[in-house]
């Protein structure tokens, strides 16, 4: 039984046109990227804008009414004041400030590369039980920790002392997690090798796996660092002695006063970002590539 099948179209026959798709403007998109990147960086720049020059005026001419895009006089000495007042001792703060974040970041970084090695390579019983401790302390929130830990520090003399500001935050668990991450994906031929080397297991670790994982100290180094400069409440509590201040505890003191001079206050933050500024310019690659290497995997 035949059946009819549609003729086919004949050979020599014209196809449709098919309109062929419009390219792209070429100098729209890096012309709206542009400015995109130009509204951030105003965005992220303008509350330092702000700040110094409301750091660098006067106290009648910052409540006035009428804007100025800058003052015409720039007082340098509001600068100047805060560490001749002898009330608000910025200077031994800002010491503390550094003595504190400058033993804390590079200790708490080498402590967490240590112990995220020893979860990595070191295969003991309840090795598993360890990291899982260490992943419940990521979800215990800060709060329920705080008046223990004030109790334990206070019974041992720490109150109104550096070391008691120090060790608290010599603990990061989350830097052990990204350290374990890391040495998880270091290839254990080298370790091998450097056992045919005669090495031991604390010499693979300081001699292979610890040089390897420069961007991760450098990185987890810069943001401990910036962590213990920002932290407010810990020392508010420990550092009740002027002693004992930190930066941002003496920062603080501006607005416990009947009359808050603002100018002191935006130049008190000058003073007291500018370290967190340098520092995050200097190693902004590192915490870039710090991050990027880890991984949360393994």
């Amino acid at each position: 039984m035949k059946t009819n099948r549609p003729p086919r179209p004949a050979t020599g026959a014209p196809r449709p046109a098919v309109r062929a798709p419009r390219p792209p403007a070429r100098g729209l998109r890096p012309a709206v990227r542009g400015l995109s990147i130009g509204l951030l960086t105003l965005l992220f720049l303008a509350p330092f804008y702000l700040m110094l020059r409301n750091a660098l005026m006067e106290s009648a001419a910052l409540t006035s009414p009428e804007w100025t895009w800058w003052p015409d006089v720039m007082r340098w000495e509001n600068f100047t004041a805060l560490f001749d007042d002898p009330a608000l001792h910025m200077g031994q703060a800002l010491g503390n400030s550094l003595l504190i974040a400058g033993i804390t970041a590079p200790v708490s970084t080498l402590l967490a590369s240590a112990a995220g090695y020893a979860l990595a390579r070191i295969e003991v019983p309840g090795r598993g039980v360890v990291l899982a401790l260490v992943v419940a302390t990521l979800m215990i929130p800060g709060s329920a920790t705080f008046l223990p830990t004030f109790v334990v520090v206070g019974s041992m003399g720490g109150v109104n002392t550096l070391w008691g500001l120090i060790v608290p935050g010599l603990f990061n668990p989350f830097a052990v997690l990204l350290f374990r991450n890391f040495y998880l994906r270091l290839p254990r031929e080298i370790e091998e090798a450097g056992r045919l080397d005669g090495l031991g297991r604390l010499g693979l670790y300081g001699r292979i796996a610890l040089p390897t994982s420069g961007a991760m100290l450098a990185s987890l180094g810069a943001l401990s660092f910036i962590e213990s400069w920002n932290a407010f409440l810990w020392p508010l509590v420990i550092g009740q002695d002027p002693s004992a201040w930190t930066a941002q505890i003496a920062l603080s003191t501006f607005l416990t006063s009947q009359t808050i001079n603002l100018p002191g206050l935006f130049a008190g933050a000058v003073v007291t970002i500018a370290p967190l500024v340098a520092m995050f310019l200097i190693a902004q690659r590192y915490i870039v590539e710090g991050i990027a290497t880890s991984g949360l995997k393994g």
